[in-house]
């Protein structure tokens, strides 16, 4: 060691950013923010645990698709999300098929329904770990069974949780939206993303520009 040239602090890695998620909406939200990302699949059990209220069973999920992902890429910012329609305490899914959309929307014809949000962002290399919740609060009009089953064969929102897509036709369906993460209904809310990505070391906005 050359006691003449005095040691420099290595640069701090540039971190790398994963969805963890094959959601192609949360994929289509991520990208609104103009920074690179990649994709991993989870691959976790989506299973409620006995007594796991909706909101309980988002935020685990979240966490756990975050953890998992991470393992893979254990350098890297991982995001994970996870959504579950909340109807009296009573947790609905993605329907899968049809009949059970149906079903759900009937459920929730009338009623107000909170789609509890959960979004975790992990970094395995920095121990960074965080999540949160964003509830949204959806009253839904009191439909009836030709607008259910019409709109159903319209937009086909199988791989939706509470059978409806309210970025599309499915804003139809609804009386009013109570939320304060605008983007959280879709699945993934980008306010709440936004800040614990950049504390895990994601830089957003580097190349703005101010115009006159």
């Amino acid at each position: 060691m050359n006691p003449d040239y005095p040691l420099v602090a290595a640069p701090p890695r540039t971190r790398s950013l994963v969805l963890g998620s094959t959601s192609r909406y949360r994929r289509e939200l991520l990208q609104r923010l103009q920074i690179p990302f990649d994709v991993a699949a989870p691959e976790v059990d989506e299973t409620a645990l006995p007594g796991e209220t909706p909101c309980g069973l988002a935020e685990r999920l979240a966490l756990v698709k975050a953890r998992a992902v991470a393992h893979a890429f254990p350098h890297a910012v991982v995001i994970g999300a996870d959504q579950v329609a909340d109807l009296n305490g009573l947790p609905l899914g993605k329907p899968g098929t049809h009949e059970r959309a149906v079903a759900q929307l009937r459920q929730m014809r009338g009623q107000t329904v909170i789609f509890q949000t959960a979004v975790a962002v992990v970094c395995l290399e920095s121990g960074f770990e965080e999540s949160s919740l964003a509830a949204v609060r959806v009253r839904f009009r009191d439909l009836t069974d030709d607008e259910i089953e019409n709109y159903l064969r319209a937009e086909q929102p199988y791989d939706c949780a509470g059978s409806a897509k309210s970025e599309g036709l499915g804003i139809a369906l609804l009386e009013s939206i109570d939320n304060d993460d605008p983007t959280a209904l879709v699945g993934l809310p980008l306010i709440r993303t936004c800040k614990m990505i950049q504390a895990a070391g994601i830089t957003l906005l580097a190349n703005s520009k101010v115009r006159s």
